[in-house]
């Protein structure tokens, strides 16, 4: 087995620390969510944990780790005797992104079921996890189906499995820590509210402590049975003092003072639902009972509002995360409670400073500085010509005001993964037939797997009332949902497209774009072309964050390169079509159809778009010509992709009702 690396051998990251040990300390605080870049010790943290919490009472040989003193009554093991139980440590359970609905839920033995009437049941990961602590690393990138279980689990307590008519039921109460790095992909906001707490964690940028952090790392690495004997006084501090706290968290009075101040908190930044107020509730007086106090102060406000409210505050999903701290004292001044008032309070045992100390941020002069609208940008030329590259393009223009677009689909049925964009034969859905299981059997479909039965049953010997099923007869249910794309932006630049007001539209459209991406699953990408090329502004990613980011600085000027844009773009589907062949694309390319700069540079477009009509590739042009006298070209391009061609006022919701029936019918 692994030794974990030490907990309290992690370097800075203080608001990690304190999260997850008041997590510890008050396992209803509900679990935290941990954002940040790849390499800053997340996964370690949170590994790390799992050794500092206080071990448990089970009841001997039950697989859902019943509390002897208060057994599940509906447990599957039970009924339980009194008497005989163990003592372990709590578990740490890994759920891996690509897990199947039976390995989190468990399994039921159909065959037995149907032939023998016997409730089979393996236990999952949920069983395991149950008093314990659940960890999905990259937990943004877990797919619906497992989202839509973890939330019924962690709303509920309990796990349910539902077959065909066989019913189990178990207990299912755990500490639920995800981590994620935000460049992949946001998360749905209804798991995002399920995490009491959420923090933002970064490298340090202090050469003096970067240096500890590799020191440290090597020598866990050289030894780390000897590394973790040399942390074993910390840690056992450390647990002794979660172990004291968790006995005075009974005892923490959280007057009418801090509950005003919560309540004026979480009104003034505008959060849905009552769960925020609870959840600053509990977090509070966990800080309070981890500094070793019996009341919860202001500063315990302060904390449990930067801990629990940035990622439930209402905002756009393009905005980053955070709190107005400016905002938040005055509203926790303006609402202060008298019976909260403490000139000098008690920091705790460890201070602000310590493995989580109770209460308390980091100075303002340690904040990133950042942010200033005003920053000097490159400028064109006196003339409004475009420069050489790096030398004074135009300004990047800011988008407009987005908008709810009409959905864009592929054609046909996929088998990509789970989204909302297009059709596709997938494991949730409506049932549509049935087939023969290739491998384990998931999804039964009882009336094709009677029907197949039935014929020889009296072959089989059949005398009783049940029904003799064999392997033979099993049919797995074949069912239709929705898949995510590949959506790519392909985006003109050039100087055509470079009127102020003009841009500033079609960003506005792109971005209204990138949003129905991120409300449908869809993985982005963003190829832009001008001047003499074309370049992949961002390569295929899920993180449409970072692609509302790249096209917010996109500079304009210059010719029109449209054949470069659209072989790059054909360039970026077929690796991508290497790397996820089962993932359809959609091809939206933004232009107003004009192609200059190079010999025949119309007929090289035109070339460059048939290869996408003969890869079968479903396209959309997005027509941003204006003025008076108008060409048409961007709809002959879209008749060259086999695509259908819409205007950007078309491309509103209310405007293009029939969009979509024209996507098909000229891809078909």
């Amino acid at each position: 087995m692994t030794t974990p690396f030490p907990f309290t051998a992690v370097v800075g990251q203080d608001d990690l620390r304190l999260a997850l040990l008041l997590n510890a300390v008050s396992p209803a605080v509900g679990g935290v969510l941990v954002r940040g870049e790849k390499g800053t010790a997340k996964s370690t943290a949170v590994r790390a944990l799992s050794a500092l919490m206080p071990t448990l009472d089970v009841v001997s040989g039950c697989r859902f780790s019943c509390d002897p003193g208060s057994p599940d009554p509906g447990c599957p093991d039970g009924p339980h005797e009194p008497g005989a139980f163990e003592t372990r440590a709590a578990r740490m359970v890994e759920l891996p992104v690509g897990a199947s609905e039976d390995r989190l839920v468990g399994a039921l033995d159909i065959e037995r079921a149907l032939s023998e009437g016997v409730k089979a049941f393996e236990p999952g990961l949920l069983a395991d996890a149950h008093r314990g602590i659940l960890y999905v690393d990259e937990v943004n990138l877990l797919h619906d189906h497992l989202v839509d279980l973890l939330l019924d689990a962690a709303a509920m307590g309990a796990s349910y499995v539902e077959r065909e008519g066989v019913s189990v039921r178990h207990a299912a109460r755990f500490l639920l820590v995800g981590t994620m790095n935000p460049e992949e992909g946001e998360l749905r906001p209804q798991l995002l509210d399920r995490f009491g707490l959420t923090v933002e964690v970064a490298a340090s940028r202090e050469p003096d402590q970067r240096v500890e952090v590799v020191r440290r790392r090597l020598a866990y690495d050289d030894d780390p049975a000897g590394f973790t004997a040399r942390w074993a006084e910390e840690e056992a501090d450390v647990r002794a003092r979660i172990i004291a706290a968790r006995e005075l968290l009974p005892s923490v009075r959280l007057g009418d003072g801090a509950l005003r101040q919560i309540a004026a908190t979480c009104a003034a930044f505008e959060v849905d639902g009552m769960r925020a107020d609870i959840v600053m509730a509990r977090t509070a007086t966990a800080l309070a009972a981890w500094a070793g106090r019996t009341d919860v102060l202001a500063e315990d406000v302060r904390q449990a509002a930067l801990l629990a409210l940035p990622h439930r505050r209402r905002r756009n999903p393009f905005d980053a995360p955070g709190l107005d701290e400016d905002k938040l004292d005055e509203t926790l001044e303006e609402f202060g409670g008298s019976d909260d008032d403490d000139p000098d309070p008690d920091p705790g045992p460890d201070g602000p400073g310590g493995p989580g100390g109770g209460g308390g941020q980091p100075e303002p002069d340690d904040a990133p500085q950042g942010g200033d609208d005003t920053a000097a940008r490159p400028e064109a030329g006196e003339d409004g010509q475009p420069q050489p590259s790096g030398a004074g393009e135009q300004s990047a223009a800011r988008a407009s005001e987005p908008f709810r677009t009409k959905v864009l689909s592929v054609p046909g049925i996929g088998e990509g993964a789970a989204g909302r964009r297009s059709r596709a034969r997938t494991e949730h859905g409506r049932t549509t037939g049935a087939r023969r299981p290739r491998g384990a059997l998931t999804k039964l479909h009882l009336a094709a797997t009677v029907q197949a039965a039935a014929p020889h049953q009296r072959a089989r010997g059949r005398s009783g009332p049940g029904l003799v099923v064999r392997r033979d007869d099993l049919r797995q249910a074949t069912r239709e949902g929705r898949e995510g794309n590949l959506v790519l932006f392909v985006v003109d630049a050039s100087g055509s497209m470079a009127a102020r007001q003009r841009m500033s539209a079609v960003k506005g459209a792109v971005l209204s774009l990138l949003l129905d991406a991120y409300q449908r699953r869809d993985k982005v990408g963003l190829v832009t072309f001008r001047g003499t090329g074309a370049d992949v502004a961002l390569p295929p990613t899920s993180s449409v964050d970072a692609a509302a980011a790249r096209l917010e600085t996109l500079p304009t000027g210059g010719r029109t390169p449209l054949a470069a844009g659209l072989l790059r773009a054909h360039d970026v589907l077929r690796v991508e079509r290497l790397r996820d062949p089962a993932r359809r694309p959609l091809v939206v390319l933004v232009t107003d159809g004009r192609a200059t700069g190079g010999p025949e540079p119309v007929a090289l477009a035109g070339r460059a778009a048939r290869l996408f009509a003969a890869d079968g590739v479903a396209s959309v042009v997005v027509d941003c010509e204006s003025g008076p006298v108008r060409l048409g070209l961007a709809g002959q391009l879209a008749g060259e992709l086999g695509g259908t061609a819409v205007t950007l006022d078309e491309l509103r919701a209310d405007s293009i009702a029939g969009l979509v029936k024209d996507v098909q019918r000229r891809a078909a």
